[in-house]
């Protein structure tokens, strides 16, 4: 289900909403400002419709031009903050983990932020229930205040072994990522381990642009800046470090299998989402997204069924789908980028065929949007208005176009599709042609200031 155009974050893998939204919304109420959305700017439009749709208005979205990992990502934000008021308290969280009870969470950082708003940087350690190995661990040192420890060390992912004693020895916690430090506290610690970042960063901020509801930072500086996690580069460096207990069900969902641990379970143990039928199946994970999915006289699996890929593993397993999305990645395969629905600025377009020199494309265009005005060097385009009302420009002649109706495009004819009525548009594009894609396109003119 998670694909490099539309990772795990922008994904509805617990309810209704992304885990964008979820995570967005667990951090709000009297206690939180408005959120700031650091995220890579392919993902820019899809972020920002997401939260506008939930009604969630950020601080800001910063586009990265480049993954930098969470040390960049912390830097840039303290950064931001401490131009306004550089005792700022920020929450450093991950858009794509999973928590059962916020209210506890937020307790929790309620309670942690005078220790932080004293200099120190806190991190929420998650109380260990089982002995994983998937997780990092920190242990607990002296304390410092009311239920708030020291940081002693950090301890990378360890072994079963290890990680059964850990968990009697009772003074290890596991490493959520979750950090709340003050702004002039993080930029100090940065500067005192990791300037190189620091320094790229200020400058990536410096000379970073406005862009229609985003905030871009500068990709020359940025790309100069080192990959690093903030475990590495401060928390680990640093005798500021603090750590909180707490256990709010959280889970970072590194596998499917950590869904099913969470999920609501039937009688027979199974979680199941969406159009599935299940006949003697037992503790299982069973999704579908699209066909109507049946699983019989199975145990333990997860079985996930999308629009254009199936996945069936042994739920202990689950987690070496990596392992298939690195071979999906090597064959150059569509199914390791995009999903057959894609999301625009200006709507959805969903793949519904192709084959060689020819595609059908079905278009959803919203309210009051238009397509960028543009050409194709090697194929042709006939759309067909199935449902509201088309306006069509072509070469430089504009028409409308109403339900039933159809255009052809030619090979190199300039024009622009859009939707000036009040409902969405839907159209049947079909292209023809010896080059299908995406890369076929020069834009002359965008709403959405794409090149």
């Amino acid at each position: 289900m998670s694909r490099t155009q539309y990772p795990k974050q922008l994904l509805p893998l617990i309810g209704q909403d992304s885990m964008l939204v979820e995570t967005a919304r667990r951090l709000t109420g009297p206690n939180f400002s408005a959120p700031l959305v650091i995220g890579n700017e392919a993902h820019r439009f899809i972020v920002a419709e997401q939260l506008r749709a939930a009604g969630i208005a950020p601080t800001a979205i910063v586009l990265e031009p480049f993954g930098r990992n969470t040390a960049p990502a912390a830097a840039v934000a303290a950064l931001f903050a401490a131009r306004e008021a550089p005792e700022t308290l920020l929450l450093l969280a991950a858009s794509d983990h999973a928590v059962t009870n916020p209210q506890s969470l937020r307790d929790v950082i309620v309670k942690a932020a005078p220790t932080a708003a004293k200099g120190h940087l806190v991190t929420i350690g998650i109380a260990p229930t089982r002995p994983e190995t998937g997780y990092g661990y920190i242990r607990q040192g002296k304390p410092i205040a009311d239920g708030i420890n020291a940081i002693d060390r950090f301890v990378e992912k360890p072994d079963v072994q290890t990680a059964e004693g850990y968990l009697a020895d009772g003074n290890y916690v596991w490493n959520a990522g979750i950090f709340l430090f003050r702004a002039d506290t993080m930029i100090a610690e940065m500067r005192a381990f990791r300037p190189d970042i620091l320094e790229a960063c200020e400058r990536a901020l410096d000379s970073a642009k406005s862009d229609l509801d985003f905030l871009r930072l500068g990709p020359d500086a940025f790309k100069d800046c080192p990959s690093e996690s903030i475990d590495y580069a401060v928390m680990e460096k640093s005798t500021k470090g603090a750590v909180i207990p707490a256990d709010p069900g959280w889970s970072d969902v590194g596998a499917w299998d950590a869904l099913w641990d969470i999920g609501t379970k039937d009688s027979d143990q199974n979680v199941i989402v969406g159009d599935v039928l299940a006949e003697g199946v037992h503790d299982s994970y069973l999704r579908s997204d699209g066909p109507v999915t049946a699983v019989v006289g199975v145990d333990n699996l997860v079985v996930i069924a999308t629009s254009d890929a199936v996945l069936v593993a042994p739920r202990d397993q689950a987690q070496h789908v990596k392992k298939i999305v690195d071979r999906l990645k090597a064959a150059k395969r569509r199914e390791a980028d995009t999903h057959r629905v894609t999301y625009r600025p200006w709507g959805t377009s969903t793949l519904l065929v192709e084959g060689e020199r020819y595609r059908v494309n079905q278009l959803v265009i919203k309210p009051g949007h238009r397509l960028s005005h543009h050409y194709h060097q090697h194929h042709s385009e006939h759309w067909t208005v199935v449902h509201g009302t088309a306006t069509v420009s072509l070469n430089n002649e504009e028409k409308m176009i109403f339900e039933n109706g159809s255009c052809d495009v030619p090979v190199g004819a300039a024009h622009r599709l859009g939707n000036s009525g009040k409902m969405p548009l839907h159209v049947i594009e079909v292209q023809v042609g010896g080059y299908l894609g995406e890369d076929d396109i020069v834009r002359l003119e965008d709403d959405y200031g794409r090149a």
